[in-house]
This record gives C-alpha cells, structure tokens and sequence, in this order.
C-alpha cells in the first residue's frame, strides 16, 4: 500500500495494487466516514484478492473533519483529482470509478458529466433513497451513463427498497444488479439465516472481477 496526496490536491489517498491486477477501481467512501474506515479496508482488501488494485481517497468534507457532505461539483472535482492520479499510477490499467453508498452516487454523476473516462462504475450499496423513505429521485441521472454499472447490494438495506432498486436498474441496458443475501448498507450479514458460506466480502469482490472480464 502507498500513501499519497492526489494530484492537484491536499486530498489524503491510498493506492493498494493487486498482484496480477485485472483493473483499477477508484474508490469513494460514503457519508459517515473516510477510507480509513474498517468497511472500506475491508472492500479494498476482497477486491486486491481478487485481483483489482484500488485507489481509495477522502472527500474534502472527511478531510477538513466536516460532518455536511461537500456539493455534488465539489465531489466530482475531488473523483476528478483521483482518475487523474490513477491514469498516473497506471496508465494501462482498465480504470473504473465507483464507491460505497454516498461515494457511488456521486460517481455516476461524475461518470454522467465524464462519459469517456471509465471502463464502468462499481456501486456498493447504492444509496437510491434516505433510510425508510423511499424514492427513486437519485437514480434520474442514471439513464444519462453510457458505462457500464455493476451493483452490488444488500437484501436488507434500508437505504434502498429492492422492488425501486430493481424498477431502476431493470430498463438500464448497461445496469448489472447483485444481490448479497442477508447484507445491510454496510455489509453486516444475519449469519444464522445466510445460506452461502461465502464472506460477503469476498463475495462482491469476486462478482466484480467476474463482471470487469465482461467489460
């Protein structure tokens, strides 16, 4: 792993390479905490053993140690900062963006204004609605992406109703949706009712690398 500034930025960020790398993911914590944070050394650490190296960063808001979430231009200028960084550290990698829960929305509004930078965008808990209110009001930029777009979700997140999950991504030619059986927003499993004995970790990390082949 490699700590780091990203370029043309005071933004903290770490790379971690993957041996036999298949792709670099940027990847984009949520609302309530940085990269530091154990879900995402968790996520970063399955898709490495599988083989995606990932550039993780913190948003302005997370590195000034603000609680308010910066405006959606401040964030598609910090992912900005980071593809561009990670076009440096690997020039010949296949490059996609994406992120946990507020990091993934704004990266499909990044992907929405930049159509040609990234081979797809990776959602991990797709945010599509404040808990137990549901909408689909953020997903109406989603038809604007030309990439493709994987999402990887939990049976239980509140923050997004499976049937408007399902509702959004079905019209979407270039939408994937994956189930993670038993999983809430952050990934915390039911384990005496989870059939597959599979990390749920793991388990998304190796449905994306699987999902990267196609793309």
């Amino acid at each position: 792993m490699q700590n780091l500034k990203l370029d043309n930025s005071q933004l903290s960020a770490i790379y971690s390479p993957a041996d036999n790398a298949s792709a670099l993911l940027v990847l984009a914590h949520g609302a309530g905490a940085g990269f530091e944070h154990a879900h995402m050394n968790a996520l970063s650490k399955a898709l490495n053993n599988a083989g995606i190296s990932t550039l993780r960063f913190n948003f302005p808001f997370t590195e000034e140690g603000r609680r308010r979430v910066d405006k959606a231009d401040v964030c598609i200028d910090s992912i900005d900062h980071a593809v561009a960084t990670a076009k440096r550290l690997c020039p010949k990698s296949k490059l996609f963006i994406g992120g946990h829960s507020f990091g993934g929305r704004m990266s499909t509004h990044y992907a929405a204004e930049h159509r040609d930078v990234a081979t797809g965008i990776i959602l991990f808990s797709f945010p599509l609605h404040p808990s137990k209110k549901p909408a689909i009001t953020r997903a109406a930029h989603l038809p604007a992406i030309k990439q493709p777009m994987l999402f990887l979700s939990g049976e239980r997140d509140t923050l997004a109703d499976a049937e408007l999950l399902q509702s959004v991504t079905d019209p979407l030619a270039n939408a994937q949706l994956h189930w993670l059986e038993t999983a809430d927003h952050s990934y915390k499993i039911l384990k005496r009712t989870r059939k597959s004995a599979e990390d749920v970790y793991a388990e998304a990390a190796r449905v994306a690398s699987a999902w990267i082949e196609q793309c």
